[in-house]
């Protein structure tokens, strides 16, 4: 849920900082305090579009805070967009500066507002004044519609994008014939100029290299291995002679003082060593041969090489595999027709699978959307209105209306007097009919999704926004409102504004909205009040600006009945 919402510099709001409750969150004041402004604040820190206009006169810019209680889905989020989780709540933090930028921070961290607006499900739903019917459009209503039937469409988008994944390979390999040889003609030569290097590995030109520094060098290196083998072994006063003769020294000392062992094995050692080193010496210089032909066929493969290394890879191993896949292109183009019907093929049968999924996900709607519309026609009733009204799931399974969504159209449809013909819900003419519908419709979603996740075993986005959903209504039906309000915070948080005292009366934390001129500047602040000052407050909504005996008694009466 929410814990805590904060505003600085934000409209006419210098500092304000409110800290919410579980259940029912009520925010009241004169009109003009400015309570829908933390509503429209919390709708920018869920990535709402932000404008340099929300900065107050003469400041420099606007900082926005939040404080929600986190969620597996959110911590999810975070953990894809690499940020470090903050214990059990997300820290949101967004600044918009007079200049028209803005900074966004998610747990104290640099984000973008692409973030918020992937976490804001998770959080909150908040239908704000801002929320305009076109908004609740069919992809709207298509999604409270799964969300109350638990329904979805993820089998249905994969489906739906392997189809287009092979729609679009068919229609690259039908791409215009100059293209097509002109790509062969392309391919075929990389392919045959690699193929024709014959390129035994990607060791080859290591090799060649060391293979030319020695015929380049091979008089001097003969010179230095003869000599060297010489003066280990040859020469008459060699290094086996020397460590020969000291070795039968040494063995002499040892058959009198054990402590000599050690150093005829050493010696034999080192003797054995320069036998070796000498036989190696021998053998090199021995396959030396000075031949100015082999130095120039591998210094024209060398530069061969090279050439290949300059146009197709720093390697050669990417070198060969540069070739490899050129000659896979070319025999795909070269086999298109063979490629063109095995990828058709392909297509046919990722079709039939989509339409199956979309006719499963259809019949799973159509059951849902029956459901749903006995739950919120039941629920709109309730709030002393005498509606009749239905969800109808349209399908159209020709190819133009496939999505990833499936082929469905939701639309919600109303008739809010007898005897009118059911009409689709964004045609309501009345903003307090429009407001019920809302609540109605949104808390049988919710109530909906609520019993899903509750055999899931997950967690529901835990905080509803309604800014004034109480627009247009009064009596009865105010007081209906209030009670529908109540009973969706008893599982979940639920933050509203209301001009009402009937729906205030309900509220387990009531918040005022107060504003006040200091030194010619306009100030706007928050509190939760006290018990004592409810009463008070909930007169005022009652009478006005003047509080009476009656009021007050009133107000006090519709507490004790509220609870």
């Amino acid at each position: 849920m929410l814990l805590e919402l904060r505003a600085e510099n934000y409209a006419v709001i210098d500092h304000a900082v409110a800290v919410f409750g579980p259940g029912l969150n009520l925010l009241t004041g004169e009109t003009g305090a400015g309570k829908s402004i933390l509503i429209d604040a919390l709708a920018l820190l869920l990535g709402g579009k932000a404008s340099s206009d929300v900065v107050r006169f003469g400041a420099e810019k606007a900082v926005l805070g939040c404080v929600f209680e986190t969620t597996p889905g959110a911590e999810e989020i975070l953990e894809a967009n690499g940020i470090d989780p903050e214990g059990d709540e997300i820290l949101l933090r967004r600044e918009i500066a007079m200049s028209g930028k803005g900074r966004v921070f998610v747990n104290n961290q640099p984000a973008t507002v692409a973030v918020l607006r992937q976490l804001a499900p998770e959080l909150a739903l908040v239908h704000a004044q801002s929320e305009t019917l076109v908004a609740f459009d069919a992809a709207q209503q298509r999604m409270l519609l799964d969300r109350f039937g638990d329904i979805s469409s993820e089998d249905v988008g994969a489906a739906y994008g392997r189809w287009r994944e092979l729609a679009g390979q068919i229609d690259a390999l039908r791409s215009a014939e100059q293209d097509r040889l002109r790509l062969i003609d392309l391919w075929s030569f990389q392919a045959g100029e690699i193929e024709s290097a014959a390129i035994a590995d990607a060791e080859e030109d290591a090799r060649l290299e060391t293979e030319k520094r020695v015929l380049a060098n091979s008089e001097r290196l003969f010179t230095a291995a003869t000599a060297a083998q010489e003066l280990l072994y040859e020469a008459e006063v060699s290094a086996e002679t020397l460590l020969g003769g000291a070795l039968r020294h040494v063995e002499d000392l040892a058959r009198f003082d054990e402590q000599f062992r050690e150093t005829v094995q050493q010696l034999a050692a080192a003797k054995a060593s320069v036998e070796d080193a000498a036989a190696t010496l021998r053998d090199f210089a021995g396959n030396i041969t000075a031949s100015p032909e082999r130095l120039g066929e591998i210094e024209d493969r060398l530069a061969a090489l090279d050439r290949l290394k300059r146009k197709y890879g720093a390697t050669l191993a990417e070198v060969v595999a540069f070739g490899q896949d050129a000659a896979a292109k070319l025999s795909e183009l070269e086999n298109r027709d063979a490629r063109l019907a095995e990828l058709e093929k392909d297509l046919t049968i990722a079709a039939a699978k989509y339409i199956v999924l979309a006719r499963k996900l259809a019949a799973e709607r159509n059951l849902a959307a029956q459901k749903l519309a006995k739950v919120a026609e039941r629920q709109i009733n309730e709030l002393a209105m005498h509606a009749r009204f239905e969800v109808v799931v349209g399908s159209r399974e020709d190819v133009e209306a496939w999505t990833g969504f499936g082929w469905d159209r939701v639309e919600c449809r109303i008739a809010t007097n007898p005897g009118e013909p059911l009409k689709p819900l964004t045609e309501i003419a009345s903003g307090g009919e429009m407001s019920r519908v809302m609540l109605a419709l949104k808390v049988s979603v919710e109530e909906g999704a609520g019993a899903a996740a509750k055999r899931r075993r997950t967690a529901l986005p835990r905080t509803l926004v309604f800014d004034e959903i109480d627009i247009g209504i009064g009596g009865r039906a105010a007081e209906a409102v209030g009670q529908k309000l109540k009973t969706l915070s008893r599982s979940q948080q639920v933050i509203c504004i209301t001009h009402l005292p009937q729906i205030a009366a309900f509220a387990d934390q009531h918040f005022l909205i107060e504003k006040a001129e200091r030194s010619g500047r306009t100030h706007t602040g928050v509190r939760r009040m006290e018990p004592g000052e409810r009463v008070e407050e909930i007169a005022r909504m009652l009478s006005g600006a003047s509080l009476t005996e009656t009021s007050l008694r009133h107000a006090e009466q519709m507490l004790k009945q509220s609870v």
